[in-house]
């Protein structure tokens, strides 16, 4: 593998200090990171540009440079079509689920779990949540530390433990301030580095319609397929609907987008910063989507991995920028820096909201029950940086063994979805139904998380079906020879029919994040009900009455929050009464005029 030059490391090197100066800066300015609100929360006060860029960039990462064009050199284009879901249920996110946590105002998102269920559905979400997290932070360093090793042929171990100790000094310093102008300027490495493939790509082309041609050729070209057979593993259908319950299992209810959310100053403007992270999450998207055609027209005639130079295929674009742009000073380092920078931006985001979580959702509850008292804000601040140092020790862990996951889109999809659906389900069963009760959600939440993991990771699977590849001219890249063939490839050869498989093993990746939200609800509304009828329901949580008559709206979509308030109008008007509270936001004029 090739090696830095000079300017690779002035680039990469400019990279860190502009990353760690804007840590640094906002370390020792404004108040110094001594409250949990500046440090978690930015002070409510930021704008909503910052704020957009940083929710596509914690979403999209190294995952996005390495898994999307790997993705499109070895399965061709269906997968843009995600993009379609992104714009489907961003207004689910911003008009459903972000209003009830602007009301909340929490800096937990699972705070409002306790609100509406107890504390035990509180607790068991967060410890979901830090289990995502945990693993998601593995792929994330695991990412780039594939790049280094191909560019600059730095051992992959070296590179793991570089990325995990520069991500938990960064996240242990800095606050969410710094987090998000972090997170503006890893994005526009991230985009300076995939357009830097895709120029030298088509410079070398002779334009971009060859690349075109040479997709069409090699059978990359795949934009229609309605195949309704869930085993099939990217059709619209996968895709329009699986995409869907990922992006808002993420943005509808993570708690590291609501928090972002959460640090501008009204609900306004936290719609317009999710609204805003939509075009340019699907530009990055499909721009690194033509990127991976770029890089198989370069590859078209010479597989890299058949070839034997590299190791597993996620490396063919950290390839590609030592083959295409290793003669040109700077590049090399440009495209390093990009997907470092990503990942460092995402691991630190990531740190920051589990920081906050085990404040929140662990440390605090502790603190009282101990000390019989809360625990002041001037003294959370800094059990806060320690959490965050522990969890970036624990990520560097899990990136050691991020390497069996098998490619790092489909592992980080995965893990979002087989956590994250169930979660999701949980929020919905909160603010869309009444009947919902702690016992219940709490069974449905277990048990849907166990079917998701069980789906999502069982063995054996069948091997994935990648389009063909060429190794009959090899001469540019030092010829080729049939005893390089990595033992990935022949063992592709060896595969049987997918008959042979377990069928739930043979589902597409993207319908575990449905089946987990799905089998999460049914269940937990099932038990619920079932609960309900034997008198078993536990304490009600909805009421604000020990009559159960007045419900807090507060802890409902605004859609089941205005039915509900329509049934109190048409109870007041029937000679009802409604005790005035300011604590619960109830008021008389709040159903007077519906």
């Amino acid at each position: 593998m090739a090696s830095f030059g000079v300017w690779d490391y002035v680039v990469f090197i400019a990279m860190l200090m502009v990353s760690a100066g804007i840590g640094i800066y906002y370390r020792f300015s404004g108040g110094k990171q001594k409250t949990t609100t500046e440090y978690l929360l930015a002070d409510r006060n930021m704008s909503i540009w910052p704020v957009s860029f940083s929710l596509m960039a914690s979403f999209m990462s190294a995952i996005t440079l390495l898994g999307v064009s790997n993705e499109n050199y070895q399965f061709g284009t269906q997968f843009v079509v995600i993009n379609i879901s992104y714009g489907l249920a961003t207004p689910i996110a911003a008009y459903l689920f972000l209003p009830v946590f602007f009301k909340l105002q929490a800096c937990s998102a699972y705070q409002y779990l306790e609100m509406r269920f107890g504390k035990k559905t509180r607790l068991v979400a967060s410890l979901a949540y830090t289990l995502q997290m945990i693993l998601y932070m593995g792929i994330a360093v695991y990412a780039p530390a594939l790049a280094l090793e191909a560019v600059t042929g730095l051992d992959q171990t070296y590179s793991i433990l570089a990325i995990g100790i520069v991500c938990t000094f960064y996240s242990t310093i800095g606050g969410m301030k710094a987090v998000l102008f972090t997170d503006v300027f890893q994005s526009v490495l991230m985009f300076a580095a995939i357009y830097a493939v895709i120029i030298c790509a088509a410079v070398k082309a002779g334009g971009l319609g060859p690349i075109w041609e040479a997709a069409e050729k090699g059978g990359r070209l795949e934009l229609w397929n309605f195949d309704p057979d869930p085993t099939t593993r990217h059709t619209w259908w996968s895709l329009v609907i699986g995409g869907m319950f990922t992006y808002l299992s993420l943005y509808a209810v993570n708690q590291t987008q609501v928090q972002r959310l959460q640090t501008v100053k009204d609900l306004k403007s936290a719609q317009k910063a999710l609204w805003l992270n939509w075009p340019i999450l699907s530009l990055l998207s499909l721009s690194t989507s033509f990127s991976g055609l770029a890089i198989y027209y370069f590859y078209s005639t010479c597989d890299p991995l058949k070839q034997g130079r590299i190791k597993v295929r996620d490396q063919t674009m950290p390839l590609f920028v030592v083959d295409a742009m290793g003669s040109m000073p700077g590049l090399p380092g440009l495209f390093v820096s990009g997907i470092f920078s990503a990942s460092l931006s995402s691991v630190s985001a990531a740190l920051n909201s589990l920081a906050a979580v085990t404040l929140e959702d662990y440390l605090k509850p502790l603190y009282a029950k101990i000390k019989g008292r809360p625990l002041p804000d001037m003294q959370s601040s800094f059990p806060t940086k320690v959490m965050a140092f522990i969890y970036g020790i624990i990520c560097l862990a899990v990136a050691f063994v991020a390497q069996f996951m098998g490619g790092v889109l489909q592992a980080s999809l995965t893990i979002f979805g087989v956590i994250g659906g169930p979660l999701f389900a949980l929020f919905s069963l909160g603010m869309f139904t009444k009947r919902a009760n702690q016992r219940g959600v709490i069974v449905g939440l277990v048990t849907g998380i166990a079917f998701s993991l069980w789906v999502g990771f069982g063995q054996p699977r069948p091997p994935l079906k990648m389009l063909d590849f060429s190794v009959e001219d090899c001469s540019q890249f030092g010829g080729y020879n049939s005893t390089t063939i990595t033992p990935m490839v022949m063992a592709q050869r060896l595969d049987r029919p997918d008959s042979d498989y377990f069928y739930l093993y043979r589902l597409s990746y993207l319908w575990s994040v449905v089946l987990g939200y799905v089998l999460t609800f049914i269940v937990g509304y099932t038990v619920s009900l079932t609960l309900r009828w034997l008198g078993h329901q536990g304490t009600e949580r909805i009421y604000l009455d020990n009559d159960h008559v007045y419900i807090n709206t507060d802890l409902f979509s605004p859609p089941v929050a205005k039915h509900i308030k329509r049934a109190l109008a048409r109870h007041i008007e029937n000679g009802g009464e409604v005790e005035i509270t300011k604590r619960h936001g109830i008021n008389k004029s709040d159903f007077t005029h519906l």
